[in-house]
């Protein structure tokens, strides 16, 4: 019979781990890791669409215009602090994204480590700046949807 890896721990050990996993705080929390089906089909598409729009505006300078452009007017319309999810703290960057200087990426997100749409100011600079996830889940709806 092959080794668990629970015999290769101390006993004291082994019967802490079986006590915590045996809690119905831990058996509940398990439970809510756990995905259905139609959150595992969801989630699926979403990743779909997000592939497909980082090749879309890789190679498709048409795609990527149009999207800068939608993004834009809603930054002229709205401001940037209503379009990113933290607008930068430089100046200088915040009025070259006022002005329309930057680039769109689909990048993962630096607190929940989901793709998103970013925009990246031109230049130098190395930082890409999320825009907002509702904002992100809507132009990724409307490009699946023929954007």
């Amino acid at each position: 019979m092959a080794d668990s890896w629970l015999d290769h721990i101390p006993s004291h050990e082994r019967e802490k781990i079986r006590k915590r996993m045996r809690s119905p705080e831990e058996y509940e929390r398990l439970r809510e890791k756990v995905k259905g089906p139609e959150d595992l089909e969801k989630e699926m598409q979403k990743n779909d669409a997000l592939a497909n729009l980082t090749f879309g505006l890789e190679t498709e300078p048409a795609l990527h215009d149009g999207l800068k452009h939608a993004i834009d007017q809603q930054i002229q319309k709205e401001g940037v602090a209503s379009v990113l999810e933290a607008p930068p703290k430089n100046p200088q960057l915040k009025k070259a994204i006022e002005k329309g200087k930057f680039k769109l990426t689909v990048s993962s997100h630096p607190k929940t480590h989901q793709d998103q749409i970013m925009v990246q100011p031109e230049g130098t600079v190395q930082e890409k700046l999320p825009l907002k996830p509702s904002l992100s889940d809507q132009y990724v709806s409307q490009f699946v949807s023929g954007f």
